[in-house]
């Protein structure tokens, strides 16, 4: 079996938000907790979840912005936590980062061309000519003409500052770039532009990305495969595929339900969690979702459910089997009412 591009053991990651005056830790947020995938190289996996549930702060583990409470990185079969040095920029060569909001990833005073030349002048030995010479080529990936370099951020649009911010993740000729909602900023009409090119350069360029999104649409058209995380734990994993036709975990299927789908022959029962998320600072023991959760027992309580793994699908729930169910087969939502479901029907068979 080929070893992957980088591969995460049990990461863990808290933040101190309160301490005693002698300085001992008095509320802590567990922000991660114990997250472990595989990325192989050329593939995209998803992150995806609420706000707050920790998938921006995997990717800052990943390319060590931040350090994590415990756990382990290895990037092409190397400790990452323990680089440093020269071999610590070479690795951050190797790993970029794609922010979310193009409008605040770019320094306002620099122009592009200076933008996209620094990281070459940081990680390669090209000359001054050499560089101007690779900016072009790296507008010309992205979609922008040459002349661009010499223009400020503020005299783009939000899908051009995106493509300027993708240009220059890859100036360093990365292998994997960690895209942390990447368009979710951007207007509907130009997120299928920005998510095309990213699938363009992965073809071309055979990257590997980590891709972090709140919105399911948006990942099924780009990810081969989908980790689901829950309050800072994976709580699902598949092939992309394999998540949308069988979601097994309670929150996995939650999520599906609240896609909006046009369709009324496609759309799933809307299945609402009630409450709010616990608080990161204080956790339910057990089964996180536990307090949401419709099919709660005594065992999720107090007894934390291990992702395993059945045919390439790892789920972290202990009563997944009880409860499974292909989503191709949930009936419609019942908010659609029958007149309505059958004026649909018949304007989807004349057309």
């Amino acid at each position: 079996m080929t070893e992957p591009l980088i591969s995460v053991d049990g990461l863990v990651k808290h933040f101190v938000v309160r301490r005693s005056l002698l300085g001992k830790p008095q509320g802590v947020v567990q922000a991660v907790d114990g997250v472990s995938f595989e990325v192989a190289a050329g593939e995209t996996l998803a992150l995806v979840g609420e706000s707050g549930c920790g998938k921006s702060t995997v990717g800052r583990l990943l390319l060590r912005l931040i350090d994590p409470t415990a756990g382990r990185v290895t990037f092409e079969g190397r400790d990452a936590l323990a680089l440093a040095g020269s071999d610590l920029r070479r690795f951050r060569s190797c790993a970029q980062l794609i922010f979310q909001d193009p409008y605040a990833s770019l320094n306002p005073r620099m122009t592009v061309g200076d933008m996209l030349g620094e990281p070459l002048l940081l990680h390669t030995q090209l000359s001054a000519g050499d560089r101007r010479q690779r900016v072009g080529e790296l507008l010309g990936l992205v979609g922008l003409r040459r002349d661009h370099a010499d223009r400020f951020p503020h005299e783009f649009s939000g899908g051009q500052r995106q493509r300027v911010a993708i240009a220059r993740a890859l100036a360093a000729e990365p292998k994997l770039i960690v895209c942390d909602e990447p368009v979710s900023a951007l207007d509907v009409s130009i997120r299928s532009q920005i998510l095309n090119l990213l699938k363009d350069l992965q073809d071309r360029l055979g990257l590997a990305y980590v891709f972090i999104s709140h919105d399911l649409a948006v990942v099924k058209h780009i990810a081969a495969r989908i980790a689901v995380m829950y309050l800072g734990r994976i709580v699902e994993t598949a092939p992309a595929q394999q998540i949308f036709a069988e979601p097994r975990h309670p929150y996995t299927q939650a999520l599906l339900s609240a896609i909006p789908i046009a369709s009324a022959a496609g759309r799933r029962k809307r299945q609402l969690l009630p409450g709010d998320p616990p608080s990161p600072i204080a956790p339910p023991p057990g089964c996180h979702l536990h307090t949401r959760c419709p099919h709660v027992v005594s065992r999720c309580r107090i007894e934390r459910p291990a992702l395993v793994s059945d045919d390439w699908h790892a789920t972290a729930c202990h009563v997944w089997r009880d409860i499974r169910q292909s989503a191709d087969h949930m009936p419609l939502d019942s908010g659609v009412s029958p007149q309505l479901q059958r004026l649909i029907a018949a304007f989807e068979s004349q057309n």
